[in-house]
């Protein structure tokens, strides 16, 4: 760790929706900034106008608050080092362009389309793997290393195209240390010479993220694998720039992989397998098309979160549930694993299951009392009190809240329907009369608390040569349609003694 605050930046573009990788990459990096005492700043990377989607940068923002993480300067929260879109910090780009150019750093390069095709046809029939604007190439092109420096100024002059290109140094070892990964070292051969500024005075990634970085003062670059291969650039950026001393520390963390760990996860896997890869619902203004989000499919963010977290981090413990401010406290880089992390999507419904369980009765009767009274349920059940209870038994059983009318709709309505194909394995000639025996019983019994309904019901079982196991279900079936379904004597006390004798008489005539 070195001795300046900690600042961390998660700097996503506005191309669509943000991808629940990106989620985790902003995640870690906000653990890694409240465990050092440090700042986040969320900036948007929007240098590329052309793959610009309206609402996407909202989205971003209203994710990241979903998902409980804090931003402390950027976008929706300001700060001393605004503006926080690129887009809007246009004009400062050029002069450190152009001083890269000065200290023979980079160069102008005017190269139209057709040359740039022709070079790389040359290259294609030379058997060369990888054509590119490199060392080797860039003497045979037409940029200011190859004209005259009056020749550069008049086409400078006129208004012709440009870029600005980095001039990669040849045969050097580019080499960095990466918290996660350790040494990286890159030769230069394999680096080509990037775009680093458009004459429509718009920079491209690679400047722009350095120049804001410096400026931002931030102290670790925490991003996603893919942007491993840009990092000896970066590096070589910050020494053209003299910046050095102040270049951050880089982790990059490891990919988020198909449930079959086969790939990077995508959009298509979710659509493939039925769960959602964007934190959001989003639609698409440009196609109208639907994509799913987790928020709206029911989880809970903290339980998001806490999935997220162990994607690619483990805390060295046998502890699997997190509070945010636990995550703070046990989270390390250095438990970061290199390799990419397989997205299990039962592992994300068990994650959520845990996090209803915590929840209060108060607030799921608030998230399921809605949809009772939709549902018509008779007025004198559609209360918080009741739905509270009904919460309760039911949730043990649940993933989602979405799943709570299935479970627990036996408790405002008497079935309709009874499981017959379970019914029949159990339906003995003497159960009958069994179940009619209990039903006079439970009529006639005063304490109706779901332990004293449990010993009677096995206490007639027994009296009646009738293992006590072998009617429970047709009991359960009896009461609630379902063979199937939260704890049942805890069910039966809830109901009431006159709705469940009236159920048991319904349920014998209508199974004969």
């Amino acid at each position: 760790m070195p001795d300046r605050p900690v600042r961390v930046r998660f700097a996503p573009s506005p191309t669509g929706p943000l991808h629940i990788g990106g989620v985790r990459t902003a995640l870690y990096n906000y653990l890694f900034a409240r465990k050092h005492k440090g700042e986040f700043i969320l900036r948007i990377e929007d240098t590329d106008q052309n793959r610009f989607v309206p609402g996407a940068e909202e989205y971003i923002v209203e994710a990241l608050k979903w998902i409980g993480i804090q931003i402390d300067e950027g976008i929706s929260a300001g700060g001393p080092h605004a503006p926080y879109r690129q887009s809007e910090r246009k004009p400062m780009y050029r002069q450190y362009a152009e001083e890269l150019v000065k200290r023979g750093h980079a160069y102008y390069a005017f190269d139209t389309t057709e040359e740039l095709d022709a070079m790389r046809k040359r290259l294609e029939v030379a058997k060369v793997a990888a054509p590119q604007y490199n060392a080797v190439t860039r003497t045979s092109m037409k940029n200011s290393l190859t004209l005259s420096e009056d020749e550069t100024k008049k086409l400078l002059d006129s208004g012709s195209h440009y870029v600005i290109r980095v001039k990669i140094p040849r045969n050097e070892e580019v080499r960095f240390h990466d918290i996660i990964r350790g040494w990286v070292v890159v030769h230069t051969q394999s680096l080509d010479d990037k775009v680093l500024f458009k004459s429509d005075g718009m920079p491209t990634y690679h400047l722009a993220n350095v120049v804001d970085d410096y400026l931002m003062k931030t102290s670790h670059v925490i991003r996603g694998e893919e942007w491993l291969p840009s990092a000896p650039l970066h590096v070589l950026l910050y020494r053209f720039m003299g910046w050095e001393e102040f270049m951050p520390e880089f982790a990059h963390l490891p990919l988020l992989l198909r449930p079959d760990g086969n790939g990077k996860l995508s959009k298509r896997d979710g659509d493939r397998l039925g769960f959602p890869v964007f934190p959001l619902d989003w639609k698409d203004p440009a196609t109208g098309e639907q994509s799913s989000g987790y928020r709206e499919r029911g989880y809970f963010p903290d339980a998001v979160v806490n999935l997220l977290a162990f994607l690619g981090w483990n805390p060295g413990t046998t502890q699997e549930l997190f509070t945010m401010d636990e995550l703070i406290e046990a989270f390390s880089l250095d438990r970061v694993s290199k390799h990419g992390a397989k997205f299990d999507p039962e592992k994300a419904k068990w994650y959520n299951q845990q996090y209803l369980r915590k929840r209060s009765n108060e607030e799921l009767a608030a998230i399921f009392l809605p949809v009772v009274k939709e549902k018509g349920a008779p007025a004198s059940l559609a209360n918080t009190d009741y739905v509270g209870k009904v919460c309760a038994l039911i949730k043990e059983k649940a993933h989602f809240p979405s799943e709570f009318w299935d479970l627990g709709n036996c408790f405002f309505f008497a079935p309709e329907k009874y499981d017959m194909a379970a019914i029949q394995k159990k339906w003995k000639d003497n159960v009958p009369a069994f179940f009619a025996k209990l039903k006079d019983v439970l009529a006639q019994t005063i304490d109706f608390s779901h332990t004293n309904v449990e010993t009677t019901f096995k206490k007639l079982a027994e009296e009646n040569t009738i293992s006590p196991g072998s009617v429970m279900q047709p009991f359960r079936i009896l009461i609630t349609g379902m063979a199937v379904g939260p704890a049942l004597f805890e069910t039966i006390e809830l109901l009431g003694k006159d709705e469940v004798v009236k159920r048991l008489e319904k349920g014998l005539q209508s199974i004969k």
